[in-house]
This record gives structure tokens, sequence and C-alpha cells, in this order.
């Protein structure tokens, strides 16, 4: 509330500027003619004239500075590359109201579209859409961590838990063998029931995660598992990255593969491995886990998937992946091919209007951006509201 409080009051104070801007420029203009009111000497004239220039300038530099701070630091939607390009053409005239016009049509409908979600919350509050029957597991996917104060899952668990979810995180290693991955989410969900006193938990796993839930309950959390939910996981795994691990030579994959787990040990990791990771993703791993890792009749498995349609929809390094991808496992997200996706009883097929699509990052809100024609936010709460529908 207090981030588009200040992004509003920041909104209003540069729509001031350009406005009174344009005005103080035209006064300036007709008091330098002597079109303003008559004067007893030209020096004066002079000196007045001067005194005013100098309010107008303090005037509007102070609307403009606290307009600029407030929306640079409160606004989510502008983006580094807006913000870089603001910096730059702010210095160029006529640019320069273009580019604040650009900026100010950005920050609004942020405001505006932030404004509604809120209201929209408000209202249906009492109604707890997202009240399951057993608490939210969400499960990351691969190369990232759950830190504290950088979400994997961006506004979403913060959408969820406005709707009366109880939310949980993996908190596993970063990079492992799907096999120890699926040991941690088991130790995980049993530290879950020890503190919450729940049966079960519904997992909503993305990406790679989505591959650690499956072996985690085939190798014997069935009983704890209530129902999974994978997000753009690659179930029949990724033929570009059989394709990489065959072309680059072993000294390379080792020499990255050491960097990364040394540098995530710093970070958190226990215990990760890079490479495990990598390998286990590829189409001949997960088509040979696929034999063995069975589905059980206790559990309720949906899917979800989604593609960019151009790749620029996708933001870096998604913008250069989707054409690799593209090139061995067809359309895409940017990261995994849209024939890997569908898994279990129900899948939904996200898509949007116009060129851009929805990328792997989109279906985790990972860049905190309103994608015209697509609320992640909201179409998770539709996911977990079907949840408790359904008794999970």
């Amino acid at each position: 509330m207090k981030r588009l409080k200040l992004l509003h009051i920041g909104n209003i104070l540069l729509s001031l500027f350009l406005f009174s801007s344009v005005f103080s420029i035209v006064i300036l203009i007709c008091g330098y003619l002597g079109k303003i009111a008559s004067v007893p000497s030209f020096s004066h004239a002079i000196i007045q004239w001067v005194c005013f220039t100098v309010f107008l300038i303090v005037f509007e530099s102070v609307l403009f500075w606290i307009g600029i701070v407030f929306v640079y630091t409160t606004s989510i939607q502008l983006g580094v590359k807006t913000r870089i390009l603001g910096a730059i053409l702010g210095w160029i005239p006529i640019a320069n109201i273009f580019m604040l016009i650009h900026m100010l049509s950005i920050t609004t409908d942020e405001y505006t579209f932030e404004q509604k979600k809120r209201q929209i919350n408000e209202k249906r509050k009492s109604e707890q859409l997202c009240k399951t029957k057993y608490p939210i597991l969400l499960v990351h996917g691969v190369f990232f961590r759950d830190f504290k104060h950088f979400n994997y899952w961006g506004r979403i668990p913060d959408e969820l838990e406005a709707n009366g979810a109880t939310i949980f995180y993996g908190n596993h290693n970063s990079a492992a063998s799907v096999e120890d991955s699926a040991r941690e989410l088991m130790n995980r969900i049993e530290e879950i029931k020890k503190e919450t006193g729940c049966e079960k938990v519904n997992i909503i796993a993305h990406s790679k995660g989505g591959l650690d839930a499956r072996c985690a309950i085939a190798q014997g959390a069935w009983a704890d598992v209530a129902s999974l939910t994978t997000i753009n996981t690659p179930h029949r795994g990724c033929e570009f990255a059989d394709y990489l691990l065959k072309e680059i030579p072993k000294n390379v994959q080792e020499s990255i593969a050491k960097t990364y787990n040394v540098a995530t040990e710093k970070l958190g990791d226990t215990d990760p491995n890079f490479l495990a990771a990598v390998q286990d993703l590829t189409h001949e791993k997960c088509e040979k886990r696929n034999r063995y890792i069975l589905d059980s009749p206790n559990v309720y498995y949906q899917s979800v998937g989604s593609k960019l349609s151009i790749a620029s929809g996708g933001k870096f390094p998604l913008n250069y992946s989707y054409h690799l991808v593209k090139y061995f496992d067809g359309n895409n997200d940017g990261l995994v091919g849209e024939d890997s996706f569908e898994w279990g009883h129900h899948y939904t097929f996200l898509t949007c209007k116009g060129k851009r699509g929805i990328s792997h990052g989109d279906m985790i809100d990972l860049n905190r951006e309103n994608i015209p024609g697509f609320d992640v936010r909201e179409f998770y709460v539709s996911l977990v509201h079907d949840l408790k529908r359904k008794g999970y």
C-alpha cells in the first residue's frame, strides 16, 4: 500500500510538472516580450522577470525531482530499460517530454491495475477462495533458491495468502539430481506436517520442481500429498539439453559445474550438483525415469503449460534460448518444449492475445510484469480455488 501511494503521488507530481512547465514557459515568453502587466521601468521589468523565472525553475524542479524519484523507486512495471532510456533522454529537449509521457502512461496503468486488484481482494476477502483443506507447498525449479528477500514466485504467494491460502516453500538445493531433490522434499513435507498438524500438502511445482515432486511421491510421499500441479515442467525432457551435453567438452562442463557448486554453497546450498541437475533434464533421462517413476492413484495430478509466440516476448535470457529450444523441441516457453508439459488427470495450456506469448519465467511472475491478457496472480488464485473446490 505504501509503495502504491508513493507511486500515485509521483504520477500526480509529474503530471503537474508536464502541464505547469508548458504554462510556465508561455508566461515567461509573454513576460519577456512585455505582454504581462506593465512595470515602471525597463530595469525593474528585467529584475522582476528574472526573479519570476528563478521561482518557476525552482518550483518546476521540485515537482519533477520529487515525482521522478517516487516513480523510479516504487514502480515495478517501468523496468530497467525504460529507466535507463528515461535518464538519457531526459537531457534531450522534446524527446524528454515524449519519454516522460510514455513513462507516465506505464506507471498510471500500473497504479490503476494494482488498485483494482486490491479492491477485488478486499471485496472477496471473506470468501477465502484459496483456503484449501491442505497447505500449499511451492517447489522451485533448477538454478534458483527460496531466498528470503527475493521470492522465486514473485507476487503470487502474497496474492494467494490474501485470499486465504497457507503457503510453504521447498527450501531445497538449487541444483541436484531429481532423486536427491525428491528426498529433500520428502523431509520438507514431514517438517510441514509436524509444524501444522496437517495430514497432507498440495504441491505446486515449477519446471524441474515438477520432476522432483513426482519422484518424491513415487518414493513414498504419496500418503502425504493430496495433489500435484506441475507448471511448465519438462516431463519428457529437453532435447536441446541432450545436444548441449554432447557438444560441450567434458572439461568445460566440469569447470562450469565446479564454479556453480562453489558459488551456490556460499548462498546456502548444502550439496549442490550442477551436472546431475542438467543431466536429469535431458530427453533421454526423463523418458527412462518415466518408466519407473509412476503416479500414485491416491494423488490428483494436473499440469499447466504455456509458450512464447516470438523470441522477443521473453526476457533475457529466454529471448535468446527460444530459437535453440525451438530447433530441437518445437514450440516452447523459452526453455521447455510444448510437447513436454502435459501430465496427469488435467492439462491447461495458457496463451494470451497478441504477439508476445507467456514464457517460462512469466509463469512464476519472475519479472513482476503485468502482461496484457494474462494476469498470472489471478490465474494462481483460480488454480488454488479449484483445488479447494475439489476438496484438497
